[in-house]
């Protein structure tokens, strides 16, 4: 059976992206980033706190990470419970033992459930960033927009009270999203979304999305995906984090500043034997110099100053 000729037809055929978000540019045509005092690198260690629901129906798709048995899935749920009632914790001290500040993503249901974590959170210095109601409500084209913009809403407003933050970054929930989110993400006063893992630099979204920026939040360079669904070894996983930073600072010294991001999940991170490795790792890179530790909102402010 012959296809027909419309099977052909596509009016995005040619140059350039298949959709209106952003423009395409290659990161060697663009002028060189300048990091405050001087620096190669912006340092940018996240956190992601989550709360998996236990009646959870995984639609349209199971988040990664998510409660995968028969309900109810008490041992994956108290897995994740671990994270937040003591992973995060200790995150938090190796983080401020070596003078770090981080950037903490966070459910709206973290902080309806834990609200001494959110406070707790912004006491200790740690930028937080909206990541939806919790990781049962995924946003998808299958979603209506207004119960979409009712989400974005819950999520962003209920951070704000909680933390007393400007709550200007933005993660999806599995980083999945409709093509209406980046929309009402601009309506709800967000300034940056993480969704998008497609460079070393922020850059700026355009079309429906305008005003916005893209920030690079680390996939590959997460314990989520190295040490749970790819099963290497904690050590395996310190030796790609010190990697990772050798190339972007030697690629810095010739062609501007970079950003390296890594994503630490408290469930996973968080548990005893993983803590030295990680420590070690991020205390090799800040043996370096030409290293400036930022929050995502530091970050994407420092890029916007840019000249040029």
């Amino acid at each position: 059976m012959a296809l027909p000729e419309s099977y052909l037809q596509y009016p995005r055929r040619g140059p350039g992206m298949d959709h209106d978000f952003y423009a395409w540019s290659p990161l060697p045509n663009r002028k060189p980033i300048r990091w405050p005092q001087g620096a190669r690198i912006a340092l940018w260690v996240n956190l992601t706190v989550e709360h998996f629901p236990l009646d959870a129906v995984n639609k349209p798709f199971l988040p990664p990470g998510g409660l995968e048995r028969a309900y109810p899935d008490l041992w994956n749920y108290t897995l994740h419970d671990y994270g937040n009632r003591v992973g995060v914790y200790r995150l938090y001290r190796m983080l401020e033992g070596l003078g770090l500040k981080a950037t903490v993503a966070m459910n709206a249901a973290i902080a309806d459930r834990y609200p001494f974590l959110v406070q707790d959170t912004a006491r200790r210095g740690h930028e937080i960033m909206a990541c939806g109601v919790d990781m049962n409500r995924l946003h998808h084209s299958g979603l209506a927009i207004e119960r979409e913009r009712e989400s974005i809403g819950t999520s962003v407003e209920t951070l704000r009270r909680a933390s007393g933050q400007k709550v200007r970054g933005w993660m999806s929930p599995a980083k999945a999203e409709s093509f209406n989110t980046l929309g009402l993400l601009r309506e709800h006063g967000i300034d940056y979304v993480c969704d998008w893992p497609n460079d070393d630099l922020p850059y700026p979204l355009t079309g429906p999305a305008a005003g916005l920026h893209a920030m690079p939040h680390a996939s590959e360079l997460s314990d989520l995906w190295c040490l749970h669904q790819w099963h290497h070894t904690t050590d395996e996983f310190a030796q790609q984090i010190g990697d990772q930073f050798r190339l972007l600072h030697a690629e810095a010294a010739k062609s501007g500043g970079r950003v390296m991001s890594l994503t630490l999940h408290p469930w996973i991170a968080g548990q005893p034997h993983r803590i030295r490795p990680i420590r070690e790792a991020l205390a090799a890179i800040l043996r370096h110099a030409g290293v400036w530790n930022a929050t995502g909102a530091e970050i994407l402010d420092a890029f916007k100053a840019q000249p040029g």
